[in-house]
């Protein structure tokens, strides 16, 4: 018999999940379920499936016990539960309302425990939830709460001798007593969970919670539709994600824009993220967190993932630190802050490991290595694909297999040797090339050279966008258009003679995943920073390079200093010629540049007043 649990939860609107739904639902429009080879018929009507779960127990073994609680894990969890008839409308019929309970909920849990054969109300119960098993593929989910599944199967034990009181009480009814003896046989058969004296309840009802939760999907984040290389990565951050001593763990991942810092981080999140009590992943947060709605909103979020609670209010940032605090200080969680870009960002979702309960997990993923310094326990640095991982991506993107097609290996090679390792560069441009012939690949591999795809250098310039000061920006573009390859301290006394504060500017660079810096105190970049860099200088003037504001290609720069029309808006200028191609150029080519205060020349002759 289904008996009213006291709760607070039983007005709560929760979300229901969809997929399970609809495949449910494609199922039942179309030839009917298969069922042990027997094809049996779509029933009349359909009914939607309004609850998630349907719960069924013997109210006098478990009604203010194990029932209870996992009833209220279910809850908090998000997933939406039909227990008892406080969820009927008034004036129903309760076995007629009931019955409609069942078939409207995509799963049921069954709590046998040593009376529950015992309630004829429980039975007939069970015999409706395994009708609609066989019929509409109902998921079933037996829980034998300290029986043994044997007892249930063959009616034995303390639960037989239930069984027997009830069978005693209706003797003359021989028929319905042998479909509750095979109802509960075929019930026993399916794989549950058996709750054991010896285990902690709690411990069985988080196993109850993953699983209904992975059979409605309601967990798991959409990683990629080609994850490649993913899983190496996975095992190199979880090495890292060992807790020691029950401590609160914070771990930042760094790495520049489109490297799959979130890829990772989801595939991380699904992977051990349900190891724990509660668990929240926060997207994009440089993007949301730019305005005070946006940063209440995530911190709302954050207390929604954990706490399960759709009804909390926020009155300001300062209001939701303490409750933050306060509810996930006495909780082991698995947080993901994704996309951290500033301080103030962090501070309102993690303000110290003291907000957390022991055992935590937090893990930042970030652009900018300041923001972890100091603040973190460990920090995981991205690293770019391999050639064998760039050729798998680029190919299923490309074509839809796992490597390219025998026309297109070459050019395949020269495009992934264009992206240089970045996920993103891979997908985009294979997507982009997909079902193209192999001359308009050639024609957009050589506008590439020219002219960077947007959606790459989009994702790209958030982070020099991001860049806190004017000289920053300026010291980034210096060193795209001219001075990679160079000695960081000959770099720093040049940019410093041309009025920038390039040490300071520098480091913030390097932290910021913009550049590098090699064993042998080179400056590095990743040629598509490189090219976002001078992409940003081209679009200054796109068909009048006198116009830019730096000139490094050398037929710009030829074409510039022939017709003299150099403007007063030039603040750098290369040439390197060729050994034995030396070039003379009159001084007066210069003379409107008075801008100008990077120069480099190579082979290169000049002729007037200097």
């Amino acid at each position: 018999m289904v008996n009213k649990i006291p709760s607070p939860y039983h007005s709560k609107e929760m979300p229901s999940s969809s997929s399970l739904n609809k495949s449910l639902k494609r199922e039942l429009h179309g030839r009917g379920v298969r069922h042990r080879r027997k094809w049996y018929p779509t029933p009349k009507p359909i009914f939607s499936k309004i609850h998630d779960v349907f719960l069924s127990f013997r109210g006098e073994d478990t009604r203010y016990s194990f029932a209870s609680h996992l009833y209220e894990a279910l809850q908090k969890f998000g997933i939406k539960v039909f227990i008892d008839h406080s969820s009927l409308q008034r004036g129903d019929h309760i076995s007629i309302s009931l019955s409609c309970a069942i078939e409207q909920s995509q799963i049921a849990i069954i709590v046998f425990s040593k009376n529950y054969a015992n309630s004829r109300w429980c039975l007939d119960e069970l015999k409706k939830i395994m009708e609609c098993h066989r019929t509409i593929g109902q998921v079933v989910v037996p829980v034998f709460y300290h029986v043994d599944p044997s007892e249930v199967r063959h009616q034995k034990g303390e639960f037989g001798l239930a069984f027997q009181r009830l069978l005693n009480k209706i003797s003359n009814e021989v028929e319905l007593a042998r479909s509750w003896r095979k109802t509960l046989c075929q019930a026993a058969n399916i794989a549950g969970f058996v709750i054991l004296k010896t285990r902690n309840e709690s411990e069985y009802i988080k196993d109850i919670v993953d699983k209904v939760s992975h059979l409605l999907n309601k967990t798991d984040l959409f990683i990629a539709n080609n994850p490649v290389g993913i899983e190496s990565r996975v095992q190199d951050m979880i090495q890292l994600l060992n807790p020691q001593s029950n401590r609160v763990l914070l771990l930042g991942m760094w790495g520049m824009g489109g490297i799959g810092k979130t890829t990772i981080a989801k595939a991380i999140y699904n992977k051990i993220g349900r190891n724990f009590e509660s668990r929240s992943f926060l997207e994009d947060i440089r993007e949301v967190g730019e305005t005070l709605a946006g940063q209440v909103s995530l911190q709302k979020q954050l207390l929604c993932d954990v706490y399960k609670e759709r009804t909390i209010k926020i009155a300001n940032i300062d209001s939701g630190k303490i409750l933050l605090k306060d509810i996930l200080s006495c909780r082991e969680v698995f947080i993901v802050l994704d996309d951290v870009s500033t301080l103030d960002q962090l501070n309102i979702l993690c303000g110290s490991r003291e907000w957390f309960g022991s055992g935590s997990i937090i893990i930042i993923t970030t652009r900018d290595l300041h923001l972890l310094r100091g603040r973190v326990d460990k920090i995981y640095e991205m690293t770019i694909m391999n050639e064998h991982e760039s050729l798998e991506l680029f190919s299923w993107n490309a074509f839809k297999q796992a490597s390219p097609k025998g026309d297109f290996v070459r050019i395949s090679k020269d495009v992934v040797e264009y992206s240089k390792g970045l996920p993103l560069a891979l997908e985009v441009l294979g997507s982009y090339l997909f079902n193209r012939t192999e001359s308009q690949w050639e024609l957009v591999l050589e506008k590439l050279r020219r002219i960077p795809n947007v959606k790459v250098q989009n994702k790209l310039r958030i982070s020099y966008d991001g860049l806190d000061d004017d000289d920053q920006q300026e010291i980034f573009l210096d060193i795209a258009c001219f001075l990679i390859g160079m000695d960081r301290d000959d770099v720093i006394l040049i940019l410093n003679d041309c009025g920038l504060s390039a040490e300071i500017g520098i480091s913030v660079l390097v932290e910021r995943s913009l550049v590098t810096i090699d064993y042998r105190n080179r400056l590095g970049m990743h040629d598509l920073l490189r090219d976002m860099g001078r992409e940003i200088i081209r679009e200054e003037s796109p068909r009048r390079p006198e116009e830019r504001s730096r000139l490094w290609f050398h037929e710009d720069v030829i074409d510039v200093l022939s017709k003299q029309n150099g403007k007063g808006n030039v603040t750098g200028l290369a040439l390197k010629l060729p050994r034995g191609n030396a070039k003379c150029f009159r001084t007066k080519a210069f003379e409107n540049m008075e801008r100008l205060r990077l120069l480099q020349l190579d082979e290169v002759k000049l002729d007037g007043d200097f």
